[in-house]
């Protein structure tokens, strides 16, 4: 009766000393577990000999099975090994059960000995059973465990690869808008040789005048001197007041040509991006000028008809007027160059003409201030009018468009100054473009 105890504690010693054969805990308990082993062993020889009966033999090694098996549970090198631990429990029972029986009633035991006997077997059974189980689990575990760090593994490449990408594109990110700055300098730069010509006209006049004027009063200063070196005083202040007047005259023109270079200089430097208030009338007025007398220089026999209508009381709006000046200039530009090309097309009795006027809308949550530049130029195609303003895109020949100005335009309109810029168009009659701008911004 006691034969599947003695096993019982002996398989665990060496089943447990197996497993760990090639584990860091071996050093600490392969000694211990091959001394329960052998002491087991030694213990059978022993109460065989000493105790008068099977029953007190049989209580005890169940009793000592139990101690080892508690033991064992509270060791944390032996946690992975708690179903094979836990599986003696049901014999450890049986055994005591038996034992105890027998000792109170042996008649009793005698009677249903075949009973008690199938229990124990059951549960030595049981134990066999279990540890096949757990071979199973662990062998599926194990196959877990293996799936799971081939997964790491390729979850650490796939991040390595998506943080190398990343790198890549904010790499490329950097490159990208390295290369929008430079195209936008090209824009700025083109828009300043469309400038170039119409100043050179336009700061030639001044010039002419303070030129003109200064030989008059040159000459006038001589007449005053031959006065005066006759006496007539009156004659000789009359001359001067002649000369008085013409020196108001040189500074006149001499600020104009002076505001000309000033203008050029603000529109050639990187914008500010502060915002100041500003008299829309006269940049558009200003620029109007020079983007006709520039597309002028490039064709002599180019005229079109100036049409202004600006608003007297139009109130100063707080705008970047760097950067508003570019979109008008842009505008203005596109317009002559409208117009330029549907005469070349056309010619006959064609008269171009371009328009620009101001004025100021109400609006609910206050007022808005717009720029109208109309043209009887060809107009724009409706297949095109919504790309016109995306970057790159333009509908001049190769090599006089960079594509850049309308979407320069909207950025700063729409983005920089919360306005809108809307397109009226018909194609073969003309373009209007609206820019739409907050007075209180």
């Amino acid at each position: 009766m006691t034969f599947f105890t003695y096993a019982a504690l002996f398989l665990l010693a060496i089943r447990l000393r197996r497993a760990i054969k090639l584990s860091p805990i071996t050093a600490k308990w392969n000694a211990p577990l091959y001394g329960i082993a052998l002491s087991t062993i030694g213990i059978a020889f022993l109460l065989d000999d000493l105790l008068p009966n099977d029953e007190i033999e049989g209580l005890i090694i169940a009793l000592l099975l139990l101690g080892v098996v508690e033991f064992l549970k509270r060791e944390p090198d032996f946690k992975r090994f708690h179903v094979l631990i836990n599986a003696h429990y049901p014999i450890i029972a049986a055994a005591i059960l038996s034992n105890i029986v027998a000792l109170i009633s042996i008649k009793f035991y005698k009677k249903y000995d075949d009973y008690f006997q199938a229990a124990q077997l059951a549960a030595f059974g049981w134990i066999f059973l279990r540890v096949a189980t757990s071979k199973k689990q662990q062998s599926e575990l194990k196959r877990i465990s293996e799936r799971k760090d081939e997964l790491e593994l390729l979850v650490a490449q796939r991040t390595a690869e998506i943080t190398k990408q990343r790198n890549e594109l904010q790499e490329t990110v950097k490159e990208l808008q390295a290369t929008q700055a430079q195209l936008i300098q090209q824009e700025k730069l083109a828009s300043l040789g469309e400038l170039t010509a119409g100043i050179a006209h336009e700061i030639q006049n001044p010039l002419n005048f303070v030129n003109n004027f200064s030989e008059v009063s040159m000459e006038l200063i001589e007449e005053m001197e031959e006065e005066m070196a006759k006496g007539d005083m009156e004659e000789a202040t009359a001359i001067a007041n002649d000369i008085k007047q013409n020196l108001e005259k040189i500074r006149h023109h001499g600020k104009r040509a002076d505001g000309i270079v000033k203008g050029m200089l603000q529109h050639s430097r990187a914008s500010s991006n502060v915002k100041e208030p500003t008299n829309l009338n006269t940049i558009a007025d200003e620029y109007f000028r020079l983007a006709y007398h520039g597309l002028r220089a490039k064709d002599k026999s180019f005229n079109a008809d100036l049409v202004t209508n600006f608003d007297p009381d139009l109130p100063s709006i707080n705008i970047v007027s760097q950067d508003v000046g570019r979109v008008l200039l842009n505008m203005f530009t596109n317009a002559f160059y409208a117009v330029h090309q549907k005469q070349k097309t056309i010619g006959g009795d064609f008269k171009p003409r371009v328009e620009v006027s101001t004025r100021t809308i109400k609006t609910p949550k206050g007022s808005d201030v717009e720029i109208i530049v109309k043209d009887n130029g060809s107009g724009i195609p409706d297949a095109i009018k919504d790309k016109i303003m995306q970057p790159f895109f333009t509908t001049k020949p190769a090599g006089e468009g960079t594509g850049l100005g309308l979407s320069l335009s909207y950025d700063i309109i729409v983005k920089a100054h919360k306005g809108h810029i809307n397109i009226n168009s018909k194609e073969g009659e003309g373009s209007e473009f609206v820019v739409t701008l907050p007075v209180a911004s």
